[in-house]
């Protein structure tokens, strides 16, 4: 039996690994937080949370999956999980930004549309 034990022994982290894997995706998280508090361009802050996500789901897969030792598993999980997200986030995204390029256009007259920036100056006058 022990020989059988023995054959099906594979790496796996410590008590002292898991406690640093969780302290990097506490601390990341707080980065992520303190990022949506920001007042920094969309853009910009998409991207940064976007990548850090992704470092954290690599993380995660790699530590608390047990694939850190499995590269290509490890790569056969990451690789479809981020593809998924992307088409996600397009799926998501793409309509509201066609529906707030509708809505910066300016005011035409006989419309009843009356653009954000026309808005403003109307109440101010």
């Amino acid at each position: 039996m022990s020989a059988h034990a023995n054959a099906e022994t594979h790496a796996a982290g410590t008590g002292k690994t898991f406690a640093w894997v969780w302290f990097w995706l506490i601390l990341i998280t707080a980065v992520e937080v303190f990022l949506a508090y920001m007042h920094i361009r969309p853009e910009l802050m998409l991207t940064l949370l976007v990548g850090l996500s992704t470092i954290k789901v690599a993380m995660i897969m790699a530590y608390f999956m047990h694939l850190r030792w499995e590269k290509l598993s490890l790569v056969l999980w990451l690789i479809p999980a981020m593809v998924f997200c992307i088409c996600m986030i397009l799926i998501f995204f793409f309509p509201d930004g066609f529906r707030m390029e509708k809505q910066r256009k300016e005011h035409v007259p006989g419309s009843h549309y009356v653009a954000p920036a026309a808005r403003s100056q109307q109440l101010v006058s």
